[in-house]
């Protein structure tokens, strides 16, 4: 091989190698990018004190005794069909799966004759006294709640209101009903912001008529 195709290798070799240079610096220019200052992603994590939402306070209930001075009997007695596979609602009626609830307010637990009475429900009788009418409004809403092991299967009454429908028609399931609960005394409202009050020994106007 002569030295003038040497140097016509040589050179092709030389073109390619400047060539493939030129598109490396050119690529660098055209896609380059900033090293990010700390390597990696960020991960933020939220503030547990601050985000978490304030937990629900779970809604206050009327005693059993305000409620009743509006329930409804008749409606309660509608809502003892979803009741009337297990229990008998009738004076002098059978035991089922459950005891007859005729007089059931006001008798003490787990003392229906004939019946035969969880051991935890005995044990419950020890210290309830009777079934007035905060234990059974108590018992109705939650019975798994108040008697920790009852073979009773029902899950409970969530809403107040037909609780005191029920219960009032239990009261008239006796010769001579249970006498009703005295409400609680309302609270007297605190005064307004801002608003006078008598001083000390004052006198009211209603003092002097």
């Amino acid at each position: 091989m002569n030295s003038a195709k040497l140097n016509m290798v040589a050179g092709a070799v030389l073109s390619v190698l400047l060539v493939t240079m030129g598109l490396g610096i050119v690529s660098d220019i055209i896609f380059h990018a900033e090293d990010p200052a700390i390597p990696g992603y960020e991960i933020v994590v939220a503030d547990a004190d601050s985000s978490a939402a304030p937990a629900e306070e779970a809604p206050q209930v009327e005693p059993i005794a305000v409620r009743l001075a509006s329930a409804s009997a008749e409606n309660g007695e509608k809502l003892t069909r979803a009741c009337a596979a297990c229990h008998d609602f009738t004076q002098g009626g059978a035991n089922k799966v459950g005891p007859a609830l005729w007089g059931v307010l006001g008798r003490a637990p787990a003392s229906h004759e004939g019946f035969r009475y969880s051991g935890a429900m005995q044990e419950y009788a020890q210290s309830a006294g009777s079934w007035d009418y905060e234990n059974l409004d108590a018992f109705l809403a939650a019975p798994k709640a108040v008697v920790s092991g009852t073979s009773m299967g029902y899950a409970g009454m969530k809403k107040p209101a037909d609780r005191a429908d029920l219960v009032a028609y239990l009261r008239t399931l006796a010769e001579s009903p249970m006498a009703l609960p005295e409400a609680p005394a309302a609270e007297p409202e605190a005064p307004a912001e801002g608003a006078e009050t008598p001083a000390e020994g004052a006198e009211t106007p209603a003092a002097n008529q």
